[in-house]
């Protein structure tokens, strides 16, 4: 695939961006394009490595290795680099139905089980995915493709993230009538809400949505599915219920103080400030970082995205506490290829950050104790002590160093921890059951719960997870309810 020599005489270039000191001044994108001559050089990178690790989709050591979705990586590189964009796009999107997603806000598992990537810097497999979509946008070579024939079936989806999302491309393609319910004021669940107009352009969303409405899916906005609208209902009056209603329980942090003003889930800051860049003014709910002193607590994407928010608004201080070690430069013994590589990164909002402060403003190996309070009741500090990870009764848990206690001026706190599981209210009403972590049990593959005609894909049935793993179990859902409908199914899964 590519060029046979490609890889020895091309280096890997990712595509330009604006400096971390311009872009904190806008929230627009701040990736671009490479010319398409120094794409296709990048595609001849691509090897002839005889077993494609990247496209293999396996999980190691809990994390993804290889594309989930199984990507045809090889093969639209290798079209890339001679300039056959029209067929890259017809492999891309045999595996893929949000490419223009995926292209931007994966962290390209792919990449870190590049056969490449064992002893040089791999493919740059993510930029190219991104640049064969958009390149497909922009010559009109996307367009609405509604099924030829109606089934009759009906199905009801709940949850317009990316797993719904996916799942109502595939079903409607099949030619079921597909309705979507949304319990925000906007399709797109995560995609919309959850992840910053920087890192995924909201019109990026709101064209693939637009795009499936053309194509005949249904969608409904502000509607909660056991709230507004009972959920019995809905099994009424469809023939198949998917539940992708994602993992939306915030892990919370329950030490003294934790009632104080001044103390939100990070979801909370991310949704509003995306609200307020789209209505053009802030709600009632929009919480400022503007003057303030931030303390993000949590390490991973999430507390990324608030770092890069916060310094957006123009806080005054900015720490991020992250209760795990500072990963190592390269990759250690115990975290051998193809595993996802656990190393140190510098991600956008820490660059960004470190622009303004001078410095990667995470802090590594520190736990928070309590939060202290000003006279009025609001969050003043957070109490911190520095933690090591020792073994005990065959787990590692972090225990206190003595003597290592401190306060951190803080009077705007982000919980960044992760989440916990799916939200109960439509579970408890279908009388769904759920796994050993809460989510709603549901056979990997078959993806059908408990209650007759009821499905479940997504971060609702696996957990919290990435863009890519969403948009994976959504399409295999819908090849399972297409079945179930009719029988057997030709969708791919």
């Amino acid at each position: 695939m590519g060029k046979p020599t490609g890889f020895k005489e091309y280096p890997r270039e990712t595509p330009p961006e604006a400096s971390p000191a311009q872009r904190i001044s806008h929230w627009l994108e701040f990736h671009e394009h490479m010319p398409e001559e120094r794409l296709q050089r990048q595609g001849a990178r691509c090897m002839d490595c005889g077993t494609p690790f990247c496209q293999t989709g396996v999980v190691l050591s809990g994390a993804a290795s290889g594309c989930p979705i199984h990507n045809l990586i090889p093969e639209w590189n290798d079209l890339v680099y001679r300039g056959k964009w029209r067929e890259a796009l017809e492999r891309l999107l045999l595996t893929n139905n949000f490419p223009e997603f995926t292209g931007r806000v994966c962290p390209a598992p792919c990449e870190g089980s590049c056969v490449l990537g064992i002893n040089e810097p791999p493919v740059t497999i993510k930029s190219i995915e991104c640049a064969i979509i958009d390149r497909a946008f922009e010559e009109g070579w996307v367009t609405p493709r509604p099924p030829r024939l109606r089934t009759g079936k009906k199905v009801s989806i709940v949850g317009s993230g990316p797993a719904g999302l996916a799942a109502a491309a595939e079903l409607n393609s099949a030619g079921h009538e597909v309705t979507v319910y949304e319990r925000d004021d906007r399709i797109g669940g995560l995609l919309m809400y959850g992840i910053p107009n920087m890192k995924l352009d909201k019109k990026i969303v709101q064209r693939r949505i637009d795009l499936m409405a053309e194509e005949g899916v249904r969608f409904v906005t502000g509607v909660e599915i056991g709230r507004d609208l009972p959920a019995a209902r809905l099994l009424e009056t469809s023939d198949a219920v998917l539940l992708c209603c994602g993992a939306t329980q915030p892990r919370d942090l329950n030490v003294d103080g934790r009632s104080l003003e001044g103390i939100h889930f990070a979801m909370e800051f991310l949704r509003e400030n995306t609200r307020r860049l789209l209505d053009g003014q802030p709600s009632p709910a929009f919480i400022s970082a503007q003057d303030r002193n931030v303390v993000v607590i949590g390490g991973g994407d999430t507390g990324t995205d608030c770092v890069a928010t916060a310094v957006r608004h123009g806080c005054r201080s900015l720490v991020q506490l992250e209760i795990m070690p500072r990963p190592p430069m390269e990759r250690s013994e115990s975290n051998p290829w193809p595993e996802w590589p656990r190393v140190y990164r510098l991600d956008y909002g820490q660059e960004e950050a470190a622009a303004v402060f001078g410095d990667d403003p995470r802090r590594y190996l520190v736990t928070v104790k309590r939060f202290l309070a000003d006279p009025s009741g609001h969050v003043s500090h957070v109490e911190v002590v520095d933690v090591e990870w020792r073994q005990e009764n065959g787990r590692r848990i972090p225990v206190p160093v003595p003597g290592s206690e401190r306060t951190i001026p803080a009077d705007l706190v982000l919980l960044a921890m992760g989440f916990t599981g799916p939200e109960d209210v439509i579970l408890q009403e279908l009388g769904i059951e759920r796994d050993e972590r809460s989510n709603a049990k549901a056979e990997y593959g078959r993806y059908a719960t408990n209650v007759p005609k009821v499905f479940a894909a997504g971060d609702m049935r696996r957990g919290q997870s990435l863009v890519v793993w969403a948009i994976h179990e959504g399409r295999q859902a819908a090849r399972a309810v297409d079945e179930f409908l009719t029988g057997n199914s030709d969708l791919p899964g």
